[in-house]
């Protein structure tokens, strides 16, 4: 029986002798330079056992507090394949040196091996919201193809674990990057390597240990140090730090492309106006041709997040109209601008925003703007201490008077010592601009501040900004009263 002619005409793809396993022994083995107990695949990779999933590789790392091998016997208990050790056990293993440095090894092999476009992302703000709308706009275009780091693991053991995870196939890679000191960045990518690298914002995180945001600028600008030749750097026009971070991409032959409001950005804001689902319409200049596209995620900040998106999907050879229906579809991320209806019963509810994941100075004014534009019947902000900002903690927690004022809360719930500051400052300001004082509470921390809610009370039409560093733990304030959500 002959094959119909269709079927014998079928377009050859490269990627069809590709392997469908994301690892196998062998292939390990010969990254990280250790020794096969027995032949097996894998399907994931993972170093925390308790996300183990059926058919994982586990890698036992060792850390300042803990020692990964003391949990194998539950990662092969949840099903992992086999494991990373730095000693022999019993089930399929791969025998290394150092598991940390076999766990580096197999992301480098990953990155070698995977033929597509890579994008690394960076920034003060929006780093995290920025990766996540590239992610799902180049994987609906590029049909599941595209592979990014989950949640923020933006470190030295995230980048590599998010590398290693990285099937073959992958038309795109998406990573983010942090840091904490300088230096950090320009290792992390080394190990990334992009040919689109992107900085969303420069503002005074992590300033204890940096100790300016010209600093700041710098530290971030050592993702273009991993740019790979040809390669696209993505800057934010409208940053004081414009000029700088231009000069770091300039030294690095990167071509440059300037997002933001400026009239010298190459992708340039014309318009926008709020969206009925609380978002944004925008139109946007980008050189030869205007683009209009509906953002879901609320705020201004997600705007200025919106042209980065679409300069670095063109950069990538994406589709800017997949990038313009995922942007239409993307609502905000549970701890970075959800938006979470809480049922009060009878008919009754309540709009929790969700942005207790991470907090500093830039982050507290985008978000209490964005609660200012919400509209409520009453708007209370619970807002907790902003870490890492060394001898700047006092001025940059009064300094958020204004942009509170401005939001129209009537109610503010401060949690943390750095807040007390903020609360002096509220107890000295008697009426407000809108004519009536902003009613507040100081909470030591989150349990005091779930109280102090539960006292106050949720009524019907109410707005309630949750907000601050992920080390004050609001995330468990949300899930207290999320767990009423419609």
């Amino acid at each position: 029986m002959s094959a119909h002619p269709a079927i014998l005409s079928w377009p050859a793809d490269n990627l069809d002798d590709l392997p469908l396993a994301l690892w196998d022994a062998e292939t390990i083995a010969s990254a990280t330079h250790g020794r096969v107990s027995r032949a097996f695949q894998c399907a994931g990779v993972e170093i925390d056992s308790r996300d183990v999933r059926e058919g994982d590789l586990f890698f036992a790392l060792k850390g300042e507090a803990t020692d990964g091998h003391r949990f194998l016997d539950a990662a092969f208990a949840n099903g992992a394949a086999a494991a990373v050790v730095d000693r022999p056990i019993a089930q399929p293993h791969i025998l290394v040196g150092d598991t940390t440095r076999a766990l580096e090894a197999l992301g480098q092999a990953a990155r070698d091996r995977m033929q597509g476009t890579v994008i690394g992302v960076t920034g003060s703000v929006g780093k995290t919201g920025v990766k996540e709308a590239l992610f799902a706009a180049l994987d609906r275009s590029s049909r599941g193809a595209a592979h990014r780091s989950v949640k923020s693991y933006n470190n030295h053991v995230g980048v590599p674990l998010s590398l290693a995870r990285m099937p073959v196939r992958s038309a795109f890679g998406i990573f983010e990057m942090g840091m904490n000191h300088a230096g950090e960045i320009s290792a992390l990518t080394a190990q990334v390597r992009p040919h689109v690298a992107v900085i969303t914002t420069i503002a005074p995180a992590h300033i204890e240990n940096l100790g300016s945001e010209k600093a700041i600028a710098d530290a971030k600008a050592e993702i273009f140090e991993g740019l790979l030749p040809g390669g696209t750097a993505i800057i934010p026009a409208d940053s004081p730090h414009f000029q700088r971070l231009r000069r770091r991409a300039d030294a690095q032959g990167a071509k440059v492309v300037s997002f933001g409001t400026a009239a010298h950005a190459d992708v340039r804001l014309l318009d926008s106006v709020p969206a009925s689902n609380g978002g944004s319409l925008v139109t946007a200049d980008m050189g030869d041709r205007r683009i209009c596209y509906t953002v879901a995620a609320a705020g201004e900040h997600w705007i200025a997040n919106s042209l980065a998106v679409m300069a670095a999907v063109r950069a990538a050879g994406g589709d800017l109209g997949a990038a313009g229906l995922s942007l239409a579809e993307m609502a905000g991320l549970a701890g970075r601008g959800a938006r979470l209806r809480i049922d009060l019963g009878g008919g009754r509810s309540a709009l929790l925003i969700d942005e207790s994941y991470n907090a500093n100075p830039a982050s507290m004014r985008a978000t209490l703007a964005q609660l200012g534009q919400t509209e409520a019947k009453r708007k209370i902000a619970v807002l907790g201490a902003m870490k890492e900002l060394g001898d700047f903690t006092p001025a940059f927690h009064t300094a958020l008077i204004d942009p509170l004022v401005a939001s129209g809360a009537q109610i503010a719930i401060l949690v943390g010592q750095e807040m007390e500051v903020l609360a002096q400052e509220l107890g000295k300001c008697g009426e407000s601009v809108l004519g009536k004082a902003v009613r507040f509470a100081h909470c030591r921390d989150t349990e005091e501040a779930i109280r102090a809610l539960d006292d106050i009370g949720l009524e019907d039409g109410d707005a309630v900004l949750v907000k601050g560093s992920n080390s004050m733990g609001l995330a468990r304030l949300v899930a207290r009263f999320s767990a009423k959500e419609g």
